[in-house]
């Protein structure tokens, strides 16, 4: 998932929001007003809303160290870490490659839950140690401060116990996954059976949440049938995955590489480029070779950058991506870990060199229609 709003970096690691989490913060912070208000009618207006925003801020707070200890154990055991990125449901960590072994699987999917857990028991001290008496005010602190850390307490408690279903892609889930793996040594069947049971988990929360909202929980209730369409759309998606993995294990770069790419000369103009090359060709995609060696790759992104008035007066080379900005592989690399590269680097093609030699281009169609060969043959 892409962030619209760029935050800055934690431990080199991108923090970003997603525009529906602006959607979502408004909600909590109404919700929270509405429930505080309702506990505390002596409270101002002012009061209320300073109250509720600031608990609805250090909750998202509390979300993005509940996505760092995923990305710690990430980075622990050897995988990089590109994003962390808040949406309406919570967050995300963007994980560059998948766990090598069920004990990584196991730690990187239960630091979250952890994390969780161990913010909320502390704010419900901090709200002990500062006066707050559970047997007289559970959900109705004196003040304002304890209020915020109360509830900031149990919401975080709860979205451990919420993620800690063992359903795929929820935190419980990965750690189904990972126990599966340890006992059955396969990767792709426990990958299968924890999204098998996220989708009925999804299922059930879709029928509880419309069966709630009939019942006149009103907006509650489709709250919950909205995170059950979530967590069914991310299982299919989980499932579907484990199929594209192993109807290309075995193939590697070089399999699907087309090795009659066109070619571009530095040299042109870019206007005339355009118009003699992209086009009538319809090519997106072209090589800028000098001396039989890539110099870079143009395409039609590269070239929207540039202002179109400048177009006469710039030429191809001007444009390109330069080689050391380009992302290449080797024709011997696995298709898996080139959909990945494409994935995490948002590429729809690949060059793929042996030192600086071209030896060709892989592109997300070509191993689109491969699959789509394969299944129409049952291979």
């Amino acid at each position: 998932m892409q962030p619209h709003i760029k935050l800055g970096r934690i431990w080199g690691i991108q923090i970003g929001l997603h525009l529906s989490w602006i959607l979502i913060a408004f909600l909590i912070a109404f919700s929270l007003a509405a429930q505080f208000a309702l506990v505390n009618p002596d409270w101002s207006t002012a009061t209320v809303w300073t109250t509720a925003i600031v608990t609805g801020l250090l909750f998202f707070v509390s979300v993005i160290l509940h996505e760092l200890s995923h990305a710690a154990v990430a980075k622990m055991r050897g995988l990089p870490v590109r994003s962390i990125t808040l949406f309406a449901l919570g967050g995300v960590a963007s994980i560059e490659k998948d766990a090598a072994d069920a004990s990584t699987e196991f730690w990187m999917g239960i630091a979250g839950p952890i994390a969780s857990v161990v913010i909320g028991v502390l704010c419900l001290a901090a709200a002990s140690a500062f006066g707050w008496v559970p047997e007289n005010q559970l959900f109705a602190p004196s003040t304002p401060a304890l209020t915020a850390l109360v509830w900031l307490g149990f919401i975080n408690i709860t979205l451990a116990i919420f993620n800690m279903l063992p359903g795929f892609p929820l935190d419980g889930g990965r750690v189904l996954r990972a126990i599966i793996w340890w006992v059955t040594g396969n990767v792709d069947r426990s990958t299968r059976i924890a999204a098998r049971v996220g989708q009925i988990f999804a299922i059930l929360f879709i029928v509880w949440g419309v069966f709630q909202f009939f019942s006149g929980a009103g907006f509650g209730g489709l709250w919950l049938a909205f995170i059950g369409w979530f967590l069914l759309s991310a299982a299919g998606a989980s499932y579907a995955q484990v199929e594209v993995t192993q109807n290309l294990r075995g193939l590697k770069a070089a399999d699907v590489m087309r090795n009659d790419c066109a070619i571009a000369d530095g040299r042109q103009n870019l206007q005339q480029f355009v118009d003699e090359n992209i086009l009538r060709s319809g090519n997106r995609c072209f090589l800028v070779v000098e001396d039989n060696h890539l110099a870079g790759l143009i395409t039609t992104h590269e070239i929207k950058d540039i202002p179109r008035d400048e177009w006469p007066s710039k030429t191809v080379a001007d444009a390109m991506r330069t080689f050391d900005k380009l992302q290449t592989i080797k024709p011997e690399t696995s298709l898996t870990d080139a959909l990945e590269t494409m994935a995490s680097n948002d590429v729809n093609q690949l060059p793929v060199v042996s030192g600086r030699r071209i030896a060709g281009v892989i592109s997300r169609n070509s191993i689109v229609q491969l699959l789509q060969t394969r299944r129409e043959l049952e291979v």
